[in-house]
């Protein structure tokens, strides 16, 4: 298959990676983000978070997104404290947490095997005590809460704290042509989605586009 041309449309800073990977692999690969990732405007709330820290039981990531945007916030008179757990939902959260100087002894993620997802880190968490522990989940703007209500119900106070923002993507003239290329020969095209979200920014950008022949992953 891999005279397929792949589409990755993963954020940029995501994307560039599975690119040059797929690449080595002998496949046609070409990033089109169809998220867009930018740092909140007001930083208040992540800075406020870094103030509480020493007092939280975790500290939840739900991306690597998350982690990146941060501890680009990071003030520099705070440091990560030992007693604080880093919450991760996969190896890539737990390589940027790692890269961000956060202790491996630190990191609780899914155990091997389990999908990378929120349920799969509750399933290890839950056997702990969290009546009365403070934890923060640093996620997007619009994040799920599946994993804030389980912590509630389990007596945990939860803060959730938004550090980044996902927009729609403005593809620019490449970004166009690749996806009327994609069109024009569904057959040769595969995307690569890890999001809804891209799904239906997809949707946006071409409105009128019939994707019915098309294929994906």
């Amino acid at each position: 298959m891999n005279h397929l041309r792949v589409i990755v449309t993963r954020p940029l800073a995501q994307a560039l990676p599975w690119v040059d990977a797929l690449r080595e692999a002998g496949f046609d690969a070409h990033a089109l983000p169809l998220i867009d990732i930018v740092t909140m405007a007001d930083p208040a709330a992540v800075h406020l978070a870094w103030e509480h820290l020493m007092g939280c039981a975790m500290v939840m990531f739900v991306s690597a997104n998350a982690v990146q945007h941060f501890f680009a916030q990071q003030p520099q008179e705070y440091g990560w404290p030992l007693s604080a757990f880093a919450g991760s939902t996969g190896p890539g959260t737990t390589a940027a947490l790692q890269q961000a100087g956060v202790p491996a002894a630190c990191i609780l993620e899914p155990l091997p095997g389990a999908p990378f997802d929120s349920e799969s880190l509750w399933a290890r968490l839950k056997a702990r005590n969290w009546h009365g522990q403070r934890v923060i989940i640093v996620r997007g703007e619009d994040g799920r809460d599946w994993l804030g209500e389980q912590l509630r119900e389990a007596g945990a106070e939860v803060e959730p704290v938004a550090a980044y923002r996902r927009l729609a993507p403005e593809p620019g003239q490449a970004g166009m042509a690749l996806m009327a290329a994609a069109q024009a020969d569904p057959a040769g095209h595969c995307w690569f989605f890890t999001s809804s979200e891209a799904v239906g920014h997809l949707r946006e950008l071409a409105p009128q586009a019939d994707w019915s022949h098309s294929r994906a992953l």
